[in-house]
């Protein structure tokens, strides 16, 4: 199982971005994602935010190792071409190391549609771009042109140059619904869950297996979460009252340095092919996973 971290573009501040990615692959981390929000869901719209492809495309320039990916970028926020466009030319700047993320987006991200004059649909709606749009970057990636549908337009391309990898860069969809997972089975290369518990992930992740298999083609479970992680219990306990007293929320996943190693591979056992980690609290807590929990990790047995 492979193991990535969140990059701070909430802090909107290149250089320490630019820094927490170095330092992920100098620990030995094997993946740095971004979120795509012009800024924080539900926060001000006057907070910072780096816009995610173009940090990307930095991250990318500034690493050698490591996946880049989004986790995750809305279907509604760019035309499905120039989404195509953007990821191939990534592919290509990172020698095949893009995963593209994707998701439908939530009610909490209705500020920034309005605040960027992007039109938002309704849920089933969402689905039903988000399908198509995932048939349409299938198709450009493979030099293929996509029909159209009631969402997104025929495109014809090309991609040009093409993705470095045949078919392109894989395709994560990020969702907790049943629907949008056994859409992952049908037609892309992944899911990710995000905040789900052990249970939930291994049931989820059956059904992606099972719709996948339907289909005559594989993909692979993933999971990402905030987590607030102690190297003991007195720490944890005292880093939980700091947010607590900051007023931000603690529904996140907490513990100490050894029970985050017992989680992740209880998520690996579920089927987790990758874990993607926002290391919550001091600056030093992808050091301390690094240190305590990557290895320990790798020692472990999976047991399916």
């Amino acid at each position: 199982m492979k193991v990535g971290l969140i990059l701070p573009l909430f802090s909107g501040n290149v250089e320490r971005v630019l820094e927490a990615a170095r330092e992920a692959e100098e620990l030995g981390f094997d993946g740095a994602f971004v979120f795509d929000h012009f800024f924080p869901p539900g926060g001000p719209r006057d907070r910072p935010a780096l816009e995610a492809f173009t940090t990307l495309a930095a991250v990318g320039a500034s690493t050698h190792r490591i996946t880049v990916g989004t986790l995750v970028t809305r279907a509604s926020l760019r035309p499905a071409g120039l989404l195509a466009k953007t990821a191939s030319w990534l592919d290509v700047a990172t020698g095949g190391r893009l995963v593209l993320g994707i998701g439908t987006g939530d009610p909490i991200d209705r500020g920034e549609h309005e605040a960027y004059g992007i039109p938002m649909l309704g849920r089933s709606e969402r689905r039903a771009h988000l399908d198509e749009t995932v048939r349409a970057l299938k198709a450009l990636f493979s030099g293929l042109a996509f029909e159209g549908g009631r969402y997104v337009p025929p495109l014809s391309g090309p991609l040009a140059p093409p993705p470095v990898r045949p078919g392109g860069p894989p395709i994560w969809l990020g969702a907790q619904a049943e629907d949008v997972v056994r859409m992952a089975g049908r037609i892309a290369d992944g899911w990710n869950g995000w905040g789900l518990g052990i249970d939930g992930f291994r049931e989820r992740a059956e059904i992606l297996l099972r719709e996948a298999e339907a289909a005559g083609r594989t993909a692979e479970a993933t999971w990402a979460g905030i987590v607030l992680v102690g190297e003991d219990e007195s720490e944890t306990r005292a880093l939980l009252e700091r947010r607590k007293a900051r007023g931000m929320d603690d529904d996140i996943w907490k513990g100490t340095a050894a029970e985050l190693t017992a989680f992740l591979a209880g998520l690996e056992a579920a089927g987790a092919t990758w874990v993607v980690l926002v290391p919550a609290g001091p600056k030093d807590r992808a050091a301390l996973i690094a240190r305590e929990v990557l290895p320990a990790l790798a020692k472990r047995p999976v047991a399916r």
